[in-house]
Order: structure tokens, then C-alpha cells, then sequence
């Protein structure tokens, strides 16, 4: 079994942070089609943000991000004026919306913002939108790059979570991805925080890093529970160069094989479970009691663009360059470089670039995708129903399940009233994507064409 294992932790297939994947968007939305998506939000949808900050100090070698490098703070102000100019034009079109639920800064690195500016985009929107009296307001971090004057900061704009890219303590590791970052920097990081009064904090762990061992990831999660964040992310390296030139500067013969990596990732898990953090979905972590192992407890936990999250925002919109907006009635992505970015601002136009509306199968097998890889279940026939269509429509689909099903990584139930259930097994839960992707409709004809190419799945 140990042979077939490994043959599916190699095998390439989407993160599905969304449905439809992100390659599947085409032009055939439009700004204007966007602003009539805008004005169909009601009052009873509530909204969630994402502000997207493309500029960090310098680009890390495995970076996988929409990001660039600046050392100065002009194009940055720019930026953000830019973006409050979005916010407003954006708003304009939002007649009626309910309150905003969670906001989160990606990036890039946001916190690189000038402080005036932070106060200005926190501030108009406050004044543009309505913020629920319970809002998540998040933001990603270099921990170089924090003092205790930002982290003070980010307490008196109203941010009240952050995630801190930590990725390996090993300094060869470090050196190799071009991200040196002293285990004592992020101690002080974290008492930056703290002190400020911001409790909430995430780490972001990575395996599959060049020169990374079984004795260097175990002593990474030593120190991660020293420190003792809320939530811990274990993400497994997406190698793609052929999308990231930088990481071309990886030595590809560093890397862990697929054996190695899945032993990495399994000793991890095992250290966090054994530290009593609890397991959500394939690659977080959560002490039991934060949110977001309360949400997996009572079935609200979702999956966006952020990967797992307690985001209850019916409309996810996005802002900044390349961002990624939900709404109900499908994706939009904004134009992917600034000048452009700007100069459709600049000309009162939404700058979108791409997106994909909705079909109803896409938000069948969206909602199968989502379930799977939330709560390792779905119950196909209750989705069916709520979708109104009959499960015949999946028959595909349940024949693509049907090796990982003989593997005994998914079981497949049939209720007393003819209901089927997917269960992904315990065995199964590294593999969850492969199970999700037995439902993705677009993926056979897009790696026949070339179109689009993943990472592996373990």
C-alpha cells in the first residue's frame, strides 16, 4: 500500500480554494458585468474583504504569490491611495449590502503600508461599509518586519488577528529559500503582539522545503508550540517554477522526495495532535478553543481564497491588484499588474480582468468540493435535492471515486432512503483534494489541453 500511498500524494491536482479553479476564468466578465453584480446585493447578504497588497522587501525564493519587490515607500503610498479610490467606486455600487462580517489584508506584505495610510483605508471603511459588531479583521506578516509601533498600530485600526509566515526555523533551510528568519525574531514578534493587545495569532508552517528533514520540521514545530499561536497552517511547498520564475532559484535536487515529504507532513501532524491542537481540514491546526475549531465543531467552517476560515461573509469582494472577489452570482479577478490597475481607477472604471460566472452545476459541484474538504464528508443526495437536480448527474464522478473508494482512503455509504454519503476515511485525509477532485468537471479537459498544472497533492 505504501507503493500506491505515494503514487497519490505525486499526483497534480488543485488546492480548491475555490470552484471553478482560478484557470478556468475568462473575459467574458466584464466591469460592467461586475457593477450589475455589485447592485443585486442586498441587505441580507452580508460581506466579506479582501484587500490585496502586492509589495514585500524582498521576493523569497518559494514564494508562491502575487507579490514584487520595493525598497520605497512612494509606490507603496500610491498604492493605497489607489485603493481607497477603489474602495469608493466600489461602494458606489453597493445600494444595498448588509454589514461586513471579516476583512482580510493578503499579500505581499500589507503591513509594509505607511501608518497614515493604514489609518486612511481602515478609516474610509469604516465609513463605506457597515462593520458587524463580531468582524474578524486579519492581516499577514513578515516577522522581520514587525516593531512595536506597527503592531500598536495595527490594534488602533481595529485589527484583530494575524498570521505570521514563519515556514521553517532551520537556518539552512532558510538560506536555501531565501528567507533568513532567527527563531528569536519571531519570539519577539509575537511579544510585539501580544503586548499590543493582539492575541489572535496564526503561524504559517511549510514541509517540502529544500534541505528540510524529519529532525529539522519536528524541531520547527517545537518551537511554533513554545510560542503557542491560536492556529497553525502546515502547508506542503508548491514547487511550480514554470508559473514563479523565482523559485528557479530553488536547487531542485534539495528537495524532499514525495516519501519524504508525506513523512514530514504525517511526524508534524502527529507533534500537533499530540500537543492537543485539533485537525481541520487538510493542512490547519487549532487549539480547541479558538473559532476556527468551533466552527468545524458546528459545520460552519469555509474554504476560500484564504484556505480554511470562520468567514461567514456571504460576498466575498476583493480589492488591489489580482484580488479574487465571490458573489453569488460568480468570480471576478481584478487586473493582475498596477499601472493598468490604476489607470482604470483612475478612469472611474472597476478594474477587473477576468472572472466566470456561476452555472448550476458549478455551485453543485462547488458546494461537494467545499463540504469535502471541510468536513472530509457530504451527504450527495441532501446537496442534490437543495440544488435540484438528482444525483445521476454524478455518476461520473462516483466512478472516478471508485480507486480511492478500493484503496479504502473513501468510503461511499448508501443510507436506508437510497442516500449516498462520501465519507473521506482517516487513511484518506492527506488525499482529501484527490476525493474533491472525482467532482471537478473542468479538470480532464483542462490537463489534456495543457491549460493548467498543479501541484502535487500531498
Amino acid at each position: 500500500m505504501m507503493t500506491k500511498t505515494l503514487s497519490y500524494a505525486m499526483r497534480n491536482v488543485p488546492r480548491y480554494t475555490s470552484y471553478p479553479t482560478a484557470p478556468h476564468f475568462n473575459d467574458g466578465v466584464s466591469a460592467n458585468v461586475y457593477v450589475d453584480w455589485l447592485q443585486s446585493i442586498g441587505l441580507q447578504d452580508t460581506l466579506s474583504l479582501y484587500l490585496h497588497v502586492p509589495y514585500c522587501r524582498e521576493i523569497c525564493h518559494y514564494c508562491g504569490c502575487h507579490t514584487k519587490a520595493t525598497r520605497k515607500d512612494a509606490p507603496l503610498k500610491a498604492y493605497a491611495d489607489t485603493m481607497c479610490r477603489e474602495l469608493e467606486l466600489t461602494a458606489a455600487h453597493l445600494q444595498k449590502a448588509g454589514p461586513v462580517k471579516h476583512i482580510h489584508w493578503g499579500g505581499g506584505t500589507p503591513s509594509l503600508l505607511p501608518r497614515q495610510s493604514l489609518v486612511e483605508l481602515t478609516g474610509l471603511m469604516r465609513v463605506l461599509f457597515d462593520f458587524d459588531p463580531d468582524l474578524e479583521h486579519a492581516i499577514e506578516l513578515d516577522p522581520r518586519l514587525v516593531t512595536q509601533e506597527l503592531a500598536d498600530t495595527l490594534v488602533q485600526v481595529g485589527i484583530n488577528r494575524a498570521s505570521l509566515g514563519v515556514q521553517d526555523f532551520d537556518p539552512d533551510v532558510q538560506k536555501a529559500i531565501g528567507r533568513v528568519q532567527p527563531y528569536e525574531v519571531v519570539e519577539q514578534t509575537t511579544g510585539y503582539l501580544r503586548k499590543a493587545g493582539l492575541d489572535a495569532l496564526n503561524f504559517d508552517l511549510m514541509y517540502g522545503l529544500p534541505g528540510q528533514s524529519e529532525e529539522s520540521i519536528l524541531d520547527t514545530v517545537e518551537k511554533t508550540l513554545f510560542l503557542n499561536p491560536g492556529r497553525i497552517a502546515l502547508f506542503g511547498y508548491a514547487h511550480v517554477p514554470w508559473m514563479r520564475k523565482h523559485q528557479r532559484l530553488i536547487d531542485e535536487t534539495s528537495l524532499p522526495s514525495a516519501a519524504e515529504r508525506l513523512a514530514m507532513a504525517d511526524l508534524a501532524r502527529s507533534e500537533l495532535l499530540k500537543a492537543g491542537y485539533v485537525a481541520i481540514g487538510l493542512d490547519h491546526f487549532a487549539r480547541p478553543d479558538d473559532s476556527m475549531a468551533v466552527a468545524l465543531d458546528d459545520g460552519s467552517l469555509k474554504r476560500n481564497f484564504q484556505g480554511y476560515t470562520t468567514d461567514q461573509g456571504e460576498q466575498l469582494i476583493g480589492f488591489g491588484v489580482s484580488s479574487i472577489g465571490k458573489l453569488s452570482k460568480g468570480f471576478v479577478q481584478n487586473l493582475p499588474d498596477v499601472g493598468n490597475w490604476q489607470r482604470s481607477i483612475d478612469a472611474g472604471k472597476l478594474p477587473v480582468s477576468k472572472g466566470l460566472p456561476l452555472s448550476a452545476d458549478d455551485r453543485l459541484r462547488g458546494r461537494i468540493i467545499e463540504e469535502l474538504m471541510t468536513n472530509y464528508a457530504c451527504d450527495l443526495d441532501e446537496v442534490c435535492s437543495a440544488y435540484h437536480t438528482g444525483i445521476h448527474q454524478l455518476q461520473s464522478s462516483m466512478d472516478a471515486l471508485d480507486e480511492l473508494a478500493a484503496d479504502g482512503l473513501v468510503e461511499i455509504n448508501r443510507k436506508q432512503n437510497n442516500g449516498t454519503v462520501v465519507r473521506v476515511t482517516d487513511e484518506g485525509r492527506p488525499y482529501v483534494r484527490l476525493a474533491a477532485a472525482a467532482f471537478d468537471a473542468y479538470l480532464a479537459d483542462s490537463q489534456a489541453a495543457g491549460k493548467a498544472r498543479h501541484s502535487a497533492a500531498v
